[in-house]
């Protein structure tokens, strides 16, 4: 194959070399930029080069890089510093001043950092900056855009705000109609990367307001998020704790991913008394075998000795084979318990709900939140995970209306939902004094 076309064809570890036309266009352009893309539409890669391009080949730019969570924010800044490392490698400075994995310093002066946003931004305060990046916009908070906007004021910086919308609200929906912003709107139907395949499945597999949201960009009435900015600032506020305690009557909830990139997630909460129910661990494991994801399950079991497990054990889910060995081992088999999104819960009369099960777990957890009887982590990953968290509205003719509930990055969620449900249905409970 001919050089020149080879370098036609996408390649992950070089997209600069097959950028659309939205994309040169925005790396080009100057003073504020507002991004409103599809699913994986390319804006981070045109970010990338946008700022490695600045940081190299200007000097004395400084250029903050930010997200809600620090795995968000280190997305951006990875690409940008492979960008810099293939384009620009010369004006990077090594040696004690080499790349971390907060900062790039270049020859020239400028600097490059990446910091999560966290609630409220206010650990950012301290920074004069030419350049905020500010990825994954549309869920943060406004105090973050209040907290960082000033630090540009001084040098006459600009900001690129960017993210998937997630509903006509907040600051990033705000900024739509701003008009000091320069507006980039991207679909990903116009991706030539996106396979058409691909698309068309998901089509069918989303409601149509979900698809219009994740993928055409577009902001949308009839989506709201479950769990609001306040609830959240005013529960989830645990620190781990140091030591377990021992005797006490811990759950487990968790979301298992198969193969690949999505994580399994483990939570383990602590019931108090009758009415209240504290989370007191999350952890998260990646790529994970059946095998693998039920020995960290069992290892959780013999540190907590829990009361309760569960366990997504939808057939053909990442959760079925894990479900099935907990059933069959001698520690938990007695303790497993499946809770099976798609599944329906009954009512008083003994009758299906409408609602799935999957809808249930989290209007329990939404209810225990707003009544003050649930306590969560102060978790960066837990928090941007909740705040994924969507609903609609969903009626065909002929039925009632019902609630769904979806997100793109709810596995925290997912597991949290199952555990506070086991907590809060459990009413045979001794009561311990608390020791700590």
């Amino acid at each position: 194959m001919p050089k020149e076309k080879e370098e036609k064809k996408y390649n992950i570890f070089k997209p600069w070399l097959t950028l659309d036309p939205w994309q040169k266009d925005y790396i080009n352009s100057k003073g504020n930029c507002f991004l409103i893309c599809g699913r994986q539409s390319g804006k981070t890669t045109a970010a990338s080069i946008k700022f490695g391009d600045r940081a190299a080949l200007n000097p004395n730019r400084i250029i903050l890089m930010i997200a809600e969570t620090e795995k968000q924010a280190y997305n951006l800044f990875f690409k940008t510093l492979m960008y810099l490392e293939a384009k620009h490698p010369q004006k990077i400075k090594r040696g004690k001043d080499k790349p971390t994995k907060h900062q790039i310093n270049m020859k020239n002066g400028s600097i490059l950092m990446c910091y999560a946003a966290g609630l409220d931004g206010s650990g950012l305060r301290t920074y004069t900056l030419t350049d905020l990046v500010i990825d994954e916009a549309a869920p943060m908070a406004r105090e973050i855009f209040v907290a960082t906007m000033p630090m540009l004021s001084v040098t006459g910086g600009t900001m690129d705000i960017m993210s998937t919308p997630r509903g006509k609200q907040g600051f990033f929906f705000d900024c739509s109609n701003d008009k000091r912003f320069k507006k980039f709107y991207v679909s990903a139907e116009d991706c030539p990367r996106h396979d058409q395949d691909f698309l068309d499945a998901q089509k069918e597999q989303m409601s149509k307001l979900e698809y219009a949201q994740e993928y055409l960009a577009l902001f949308l009435d009839d989506l709201r998020r479950v769990y609001s900015d306040k609830l959240i600032k005013a529960h989830f506020i645990l620190k781990r704790r140091l030591e377990i305690i021992p005797n006490r009557r811990y759950y487990l909830g968790s979301d298992i991913a198969g193969l690949g990139v999505d994580e399994s997630t483990y939570e383990v909460f602590d019931k108090i008394d009758n009415e209240h129910v504290e989370q007191v661990e999350s952890i998260t494991s990646q790529g994970n075998l059946t095998t693998e994801n039920t020995l960290n399950i069992l290892a959780l079991e013999y540190h907590y000795h829990l009361k309760k497990l569960g366990i997504d054990n939808a057939a053909g889910g990442g959760g079925f084979g894990v479900y099935c060995e907990l059933l069959d081992d001698d520690l938990t088999k007695r303790k497993t318990v499946g809770l099976d999104n798609a599944s329906k819960d009954l009512d008083y009369k003994g009758e299906k709900k409408n609602n799935l099960l999957k809808v249930d777990m989290h209007l329990q957890t939404l209810s225990e939140l707003e009544h003050g009887r649930l306590k969560l982590l102060d978790d960066d990953e837990m928090i941007a995970s909740f705040k994924s968290v969507q609903y609609e509205n969903v009626s065909k003719p002929g039925q009632k209306t019902v609630m769904r509930i979806f997100g793109n990055n709810t596995h925290h969620a997912e597991g949290v939902v199952r555990g506070v449900w086991l907590a809060v249905k459990d009413k045979s409970l001794n009561i311990f004094m608390r020791s700590f």
